[in-house]
């Protein structure tokens, strides 16, 4: 299939989506720049197997002149912009950070992108800028009610990626994808805390009675559906990226304790998050219509996949 773009730009390209998409875009031949601070939840190795081809940038993306240095250099037709400090929890503790970085950084690349004619500019959303939703599915059109520092970050930066478009005509494309899970993600959030506390022969902290309920994406789909966005979405256009595999917390957990053969002794109940969104499902048949994307992964697979890797690579989990 022919390329629309030739160079991408991909930020928070050591991270753990970002890392998936910069692995696949090096072996589908994309000349491919990764920015990335390389925070505590970025990391190299994540890209040790494409290393020497991809072209690498140490850079906060709110650094407004080193992005235009960036930019004025490389001249990518595409940006994915991944980066983003994404961790509920530390945006409750500290919310500076995540206005920061997923705002003004977000405000910066929109900047370059307006400034030197990028072609399409593929922000990476989430799900929980639409809050939490008892019954039924959010549309791409349903308000925005985020609940927590990190989601309103997000659904504002959501927000001003669609101001460029309507205000300065900026090709932009929203994706926003349900909770993603997979090798190589850093062990704060629930899948990959779960695995490293079995292996560390520790007891697993769910939040309150682990009745909150996710949609789990393999990172691969999620991949998959972004690069279609890439290529074919409408400009001006939010996709939401869901599976379909909604499950309670505590049956995640539970599930990962089968794989590694231990008992439900391993879990222990924690005071809940506050302001602790119940359920996130997204409604996905725009992305099916239009693109003709489903995830492939059902989570029965993908949670053997992710548990298998973590034993295999269990020094990386370790080095945290």
């Amino acid at each position: 299939m022919r390329k629309r773009f030739s160079k991408l730009l991909i930020t928070g390209g050591a991270g753990f989506i970002g890392s998936e998409f910069v692995r696949r875009a090096v072996r589908e031949k994309y000349q491919t720049c990764v920015v990335d601070k390389l925070t505590y939840a970025g990391d190299l190795r994540r890209l040790k197997e494409v290393k020497g081809k991809y072209i690498f940038y140490k850079t906060d993306i709110c650094s407004r002149k080193q992005i235009f240095k960036i930019f004025e250099k490389e001249r990518p037709d595409a940006v994915i912009h991944f980066a983003a400090e994404s961790h509920v929890d530390r945006s409750i503790k500290n919310a500076t950070p995540f206005m920061r970085t997923n705002v003004i950084g977000t405000q910066m690349l929109l900047d370059a992108s307006l400034k030197y004619g990028v072609k399409k500019f593929v922000h990476i959303s989430t799900d929980e800028v639409y809050g939490e939703i008892k019954k039924g599915k959010f549309t791409e059109n349903s308000a925005f009610r985020p609940n927590s520092p990190y989601s309103v970050s997000k659904a504002a930066a959501d927000m001003l990626a669609l101001a460029y478009f309507r205000t300065y005509g900026l090709p932009v494309v929203v994706a926003r994808p349900s909770n993603n899970y997979g090798p190589w993600q850093y062990p704060e959030k629930l899948i990959p805390v779960a695995i490293k506390s079995v292996l560390a022969g520790k007891p697993v902290p769910v939040y309150a009675k682990g009745q909150n309920v996710r949609e789990w994406l393999y990172v691969s789909d999620c991949c998959d559906a972004i690069f279609l966005i890439l290529d074919k979405g409408k400009i001006g256009h939010a996709y939401n990226i869901g599976s379909g595999e909604e499950r309670p917390n505590i049956s995640t957990v539970k599930e990962i304790l089968k794989l590694l053969k231990k008992g439900h002794d391993f879990i222990k109940f924690v005071k809940d998050r506050p302001g602790h969104d119940f359920r996130y499902s997204l409604d996905t048949r725009k992305i099916k219509k239009e693109l003709n994307w489903k995830a492939k992964t059902k989570f029965s697979l993908g949670i053997k996949k992710t548990v298998f890797w973590y034993l295999k690579n269990i020094h990386w989990l370790k080095s945290f």
